[in-house]
């Protein structure tokens, strides 16, 4: 992502994308504040999401939606930005949470290096898009991309731990990664059969390596026994 691009926040304060990146994970969402229903539900999946992840944003990770409708104000962003973090239900998290607009130029830039499309119809006045989230890495690299308006939260907390290169997240989450690759087709994260058998192989010679040491402790315990006198008999050292 160009990480040069102006932007103004909630705040109406001048901002650029490269502000909210270098050292954490980045979940980014393009819709526009005006939208009637659909960048209403892409907004409640992200906070659904991350409801059930024990990241905090701020902290962890940063949340940043960019309006790509260039009449929109820093007002309506801070309107989304309050329904947002009540929903979330964690209001010390709300420095993590990230509502800009910008000009049509800045928009231009940001939805073409990440491939998001959409048209507006003057009929209507509403924009045609789509809907999905992305995961990007401290460095602004699109790492990964969940479609939809409902974003599983094991896919989402992978795809922070694996975006972060394991700066966050718990020891299990590095087993559920190998057990687990992306699919970029479906864009979600799906049990790799092959991992999985290797990562048995290996757990099943770790308990057999386990079972002979065991059952080696136990033969030499129980020889050693036999070699100790019965109780009430005394051994005489030297001769007589």
């Amino acid at each position: 992502m160009p990480l040069d691009l102006a932007f103004r926040d909630e705040t109406g304060r001048s901002v650029k994308l490269g502000d909210y990146f270098g050292q954490k994970p980045v979940l980014l969402a393009f819709v526009y504040y005006g939208c009637p229903m659909l960048c209403n539900q892409v907004e409640h999946g992200v906070v659904s999401s991350m409801k059930m992840v024990s990241f905090d944003p701020g902290h962890d990770f940063e949340v940043v939606f960019v309006s790509f409708d260039p009449r929109e104000t820093p007002d309506m962003a801070a309107q989304k930005k309050a329904d947002a973090v009540s929903r979330y239900g964690r209001p010390s998290t709300a420095a993590g949470w990230h509502f800009l607009t910008g000009a049509r130029d800045s928009i231009n830039a940001a939805t073409q290096a990440a491939n998001f499309r959409y048209t507006f119809s003057e009929k209507t006045n509403l924009f045609a898009h789509a809907s999905g989230i992305m995961i990007l890495t401290p460095a602004g690299r699109i790492s990964r991309y969940f479609y939809g308006v409902e974003y599983p939260t094991r896919d989402v907390r992978l795809g922070l731990v694996e975006a972060s290169q394991g700066r966050i997240g718990a020891p299990i989450d590095r087993v559920l990664l190998f057990c687990y690759q992306y699919d970029p087709a479906a864009a979600t994260y799906s049990a790799s059969i092959l991992k999985i058998i290797r990562l048995s192989g290996v757990f099943t010679v770790l308990l057999i390596v386990a079972g002979i040491l065991i059952f080696r402790r136990r033969d030499r315990a129980s020889a050693n026994s036999n070699l100790r006198p019965p109780p009430g008999v005394h051994t005489e050292q030297g001769a007589h």
